[in-house]
């Protein structure tokens, strides 16, 4: 089913968009360029702000899985009528902004990101949009209600076709720095959340993700490998040692590229 949808009128794919720059800048350690997004980030997707509530619904949407058909109607229904809430005009000239503000601030390279889950948003924003044909949004609404009917909350994954920018922009990313991993992904989402807010959100899902990490490092010491390996078991301790000290600490940049390498870590014990 094909639908004219302009990706730089969704305020979804333009928070992505900006996610995805901010990641590749933490990982480049390009602080200029952090410290750009992060403004960016601030200004229009802070508290209060009208795309920070069209994002919201967005994230309704995208984020939840595996529900009864009566409830997924039932929150399609009322996540409509809260986006119904938000003025048109407002979000346009939000957005405006927006765009303006990353073409002027950010390179153009920026717009080539590849957002994996495009279709999955481009789907949401055609049901927001009143000037969508009725036949069309309900079949995009069916889209979605079987999307959060599964046990996988992701609508169907945008494979860059026919863009060979894109296709060349993903195999470069993916050879410097290597794909990220979902539990990285929740990390860095929740991370540049906390800018917008006072990172309350972020300190509790930190403490969560360190307190899964420990119990999956700790775990791993019964690991033959490891066991009969003193030099390994030390190591592995003082990982440990390391998670147990984030827990009292600041969640700083620094902090949280440690947890993300841990992550990396605990995921390839756990192939082994």
């Amino acid at each position: 089913m094909r639908a004219k949808h302009n990706k730089k009128r969704n305020t979804a794919f333009l928070y992505e968009t900006l996610v995805k720059e901010l990641t590749r800048a933490i990982v480049a350690k390009d602080e200029t360029q952090k410290r750009r997004v992060l403004s960016i980030l601030k200004e229009h997707y802070g508290k209060d702000t009208v795309l920070k509530r069209e994002l919201e619904c967005y994230k309704t949407l995208t984020g939840t899985s595996d529900l009864d058909i009566h409830t997924a109607e039932k929150l399609l229904h009322e996540t409509k009528v809260d986006r119904a809430r938000i003025n048109n005009k407002m979000i346009f000239n939000s957005q405006t902004n927006l765009i303006k503000k990353m073409n002027t601030s950010l390179s153009s390279e920026v717009w080539n990101n590849f957002i994996p889950n495009y279709k999955s948003l481009a789907s949401i924003s055609a049901i927001f949009n009143q000037k969508t044909p009725a036949k069309k949004r309900v079949l995009f609404e069916g889209t979605v209600i079987e999307a959060i009917t599964s046990q996988n909350p992701e609508l169907t994954e945008m494979q860059p076709i026919d863009n060979i920018v894109y296709r060349s922009f993903v195999e470069k990313f993916n050879d410097q720095y290597g794909g990220l991993l979902e539990e990285q992904k929740s990390l860095l989402a929740q991370y540049v959340a906390s800018f917008a807010d006072n990172g309350l959100e972020f300190k509790l899902h930190l403490n969560e993700e360190i307190g899964r990490l420990k119990k999956k490092i700790n775990a791993s010491l019964r690991l033959e490998e490891i066991s009969n390996d003193p030099q390994m078991t030390d190591k592995t301790h003082k990982v440990v040692g390391i998670l147990e000290g984030f827990k009292t600490a600041e969640p700083t940049e620094e902090v949280v590229c440690s947890v993300l390498k841990i992550q990396a870590l605990v995921r390839e014990i756990g192939t082994q």
